[in-house]
């Protein structure tokens, strides 16, 4: 009695015989041997579902009713209740581990401690979504539909999600500041102000980019700069020769470069030749011509000049033979033949030849009167048409 009393059921009582003790000491027996089925059952129980976590187990039936098949149900009950919690709480975790935050902990049965389990977990899962949503939203905004500003609220969050929440709204707002500035640069830069640069304080490849940018921006400028001298030298002061040196340019900035610079070096030739022929022809050398290679306007501007310098020497040329024919060798009657010309050269042309043709007619008509004078002959008179001295004489 005192073993059972002291919790060990694994002694028994023999009594022989059929009387009323050997009956009692079957009872006790009895009662033994359930103790120790129920203290078995027990710790089996706990250990498969406590440690092992094999919640489906239960207390095996007592094959009785009464006191032990109501513990065995209250112990059974025990481990439904606790199950239930645990199970709602595996769901939605489980379901939050693969990134579905629609679950919820939704046992109204759930008392005390473990209803307050399953407002804190539901709590969580409405701040992780609330997150989740904004987050979403703010990149949604940022990265794909381009609307720079967006910052997440998340109301009520604290700790961790406080901090994440305040780490994607200093992203965002990093990222609003850093591509506003860079959008503000190359829209001056495509509205032709080279004076900006990307002044955001940033890191990494953002980093890279902006001195990429500036860098581009400072090339432009010097190429741009560079541009605006030679075209000025040359064709505002007049100062040929000019070449644009814009140092570390590559690519697309280096073609440019040597484009204009080949554009002013070609424009400098083309000047100089037709300087040279025209100050040639200035100076009455017409022997000169425009040689430069040329194409277009300028190539019609050397034609035009070595075709005048042609008609310029085809004058010069006649009113030389004309003058010599007349004033030294003393043949009356010559003209300056200059084909193709027109304008005043067609006019100097005419009047050299009117002026040729009026010599002859008045010499020859003086001649006339003295060779009749000096044959006796005292009849004849100058008749021609005279002025100055020729009218004198």
């Amino acid at each position: 009695m005192r073993d059972l009393r002291d919790g060990n059921f694994r002694r028994r009582l023999v009594v022989p015989g059929n009387g009323p003790v050997s009956a009692l000491a079957d009872v006790f027996n009895e009662i033994a041997e359930r103790n120790q089925w129920l203290a078995g059952e027990l710790g089996r129980v706990r250990q498969a579902v406590g440690q092992e976590g094999r919640l489906t187990e239960r207390v095996a039936p007592a094959g009785t009713a009464g006191g032990w098949s109501l513990i065995a149900d209250s112990v059974n009950g025990l481990v439904e209740d606790l199950m239930r919690p645990t199970s709602e709480l595996s769901r939605v975790l489980a379901a939050v581990a693969e990134g579905d935050l629609t679950k919820r902990m939704s046992d109204q049965t759930l008392r005390g401690e473990f209803a307050t389990l399953g407002s804190t977990v539901n709590g969580l899962v409405d701040q992780l979504s609330s997150f989740a949503d904004e987050v979403t939203r703010v990149a949604r905004e940022v990265g794909t539909d381009g609307r720079l500003g967006g910052q997440a609220k998340v109301p009520g969050v604290a700790g961790t999600w406080r901090d994440l929440t305040d780490n994607v709204n200093s992203m965002a707002n990093n990222l609003t500041n850093q591509v506003r500035n860079i959008a503000q640069v190359a829209t001056a830069v495509a509205n032709g102000d080279l004076t900006q640069k990307i002044t955001v304080d940033v890191s990494g490849e953002m980093l890279e980019l902006k001195n990429t940018l500036n860098t581009m921006v400072d090339q432009l400028s010097s190429f741009a700069d560079e541009v605006t001298r030679v075209a000025r030298e040359v064709g505002t002061d007049g100062k040929l020769g000019g070449q644009a040196k814009v140092p570390g340019v590559a690519g697309t900035w280096r073609d440019l470069t040597d484009n204009v610079n080949y554009m002013a070096e070609n424009l400098t030739t083309q000047v100089r030749n037709i300087a040279q022929v025209t100050t040639a022809v200035a100076l009455g050398d017409l022997t000169q011509k425009v040689t430069v290679d040329a194409r277009g306007e300028i190539l019609e501007l050397k034609s035009t000049i070595n075709t005048m310098v042609d008609q310029l020497s085809s004058f010069a040329d006649e009113v030389t033979r004309v003058a010599r024919e007349v004033g030294s060798d003393g043949r009356l009657g010559g003209q300056a033949q200059v084909p193709g010309v027109a304008g005043t050269w067609r006019d100097l042309t005419e009047s050299v030849n009117v002026m040729a043709n009026s010599l002859t007619t008045q010499v020859r008509n003086i001649a006339q009167v003295t060779t009749a004078i000096a044959r006796g002959d005292l009849t004849q008179k100058i008749g021609i048409d005279a002025r100055g001295e020729i009218l004198e004489l």
